[in-house]
């Protein structure tokens, strides 16, 4: 019978360095391959060579993310390493934290062979989706920030006193119906001022508008996900979708101390003297 290997794999974004454990935790070999397509199946007729596998990726949500969703695409069992664990392994394999190309898929690879209850990446087009037109849409929203307070600057200088309070769209069109450009030596810059003033609303309402589609959409994907969350009080569809991009399956979790402990929200008691 063949050994059954454990494959961890440190991520980068040009390369993949990958380290092989035997059932044993005993090192076999080390390789690496470029992180571009010809890399990536390289990498695979490798892997080929140990019939019997199992995969550590570093990241599987960062850096990792492309390698791992296509290997469990293909349904190979691949498990997500957090970067904090493998930094602990490290620090306690070599007494301290300073990282090694090198040695960093082996320290990915002894975590997992350590650690049975790491989450399995189960590729989810579905959540892909979601969390996809949830950045995109994050992304939208600050850049008509951005817009608005450029905006919010050339009209500040058009009128005086400024515009107190929120801007939005609509109340600059107002804003900007009323200015008309004096007459005297800055007239030039005033009206310089007023059509760039008058190209950023543009931007704005295009911005809105592509906002406006994506929460189409992603009111659409959510509603298809069957997921609980919209059920909550307070979580609309654009919260619920930012949690399930950010989350994942969320059957991955045993228990819910273990979705908490993910999260950050499960705090542990620290005692000094009387002190806690």
């Amino acid at each position: 019978m063949e050994t059954k290997v454990l494959i961890g794999v440190d991520p980068h974004k040009a390369t993949n360095a990958l380290a092989v454990l035997d059932e044993h935790g005993e090192l076999l070999g080390r390789t690496e391959f470029p992180a571009d397509r010809k890399g990536l199946e390289a990498l695979e007729r490798w892997a080929a060579n140990f019939p019997r596998r199992k995969w550590a990726v570093e990241g599987a949500n960062g850096l990792g993310r492309t390698l791992a969703h296509r290997l469990a695409s293909a349904g190979e069992n691949v498990v997500d390493v957090p970067p904090k664990l493998s930094a602990r392994v490290r620090v306690l394999s070599i007494g301290h934290g300073r990282k090694n190309d090198e040695l960093d898929a082996t320290f990915a690879a002894l975590a997992a062979w350590r650690n049975g209850r790491l989450a399995r990446v189960r590729p989810d087009d579905g959540i892909d989706a979601i969390r996809l037109l949830s950045e995109r849409r994050e992304d939208l929203v600050c850049e008509r920030t951005r817009v608005l307070n450029r905006l919010h600057g050339l009209l500040r200088d058009l009128l005086p006193g400024g515009v107190p309070g929120m801007l939005s769209a609509n109340r600059a069109a107002r804003i900007l119906r009323r200015i008309r450009p004096r007459r005297n030596s800055r007239s030039a810059a005033e009206a310089v001022r007023r059509q760039l003033a008058s190209d950023l609303l543009r931007d704005v309402r295009n911005l809105n508008k592509r906002i406006s589609e994506l929460d189409v959409r992603i009111r659409e994907e959510v509603d298809g996900s069957s997921t609980s969350l919209t059920e909550v009080f307070g979580v609309g569809p654009i919260l619920a979708a930012k949690i399930i991009g950010l989350v994942g399956d969320v059957s991955r979790f045993p228990s819910k101390g273990h979705f908490a402990s993910y999260a950050g929200v499960a705090p542990v008691e620290v005692s000094s003297g009387e002190v806690t």
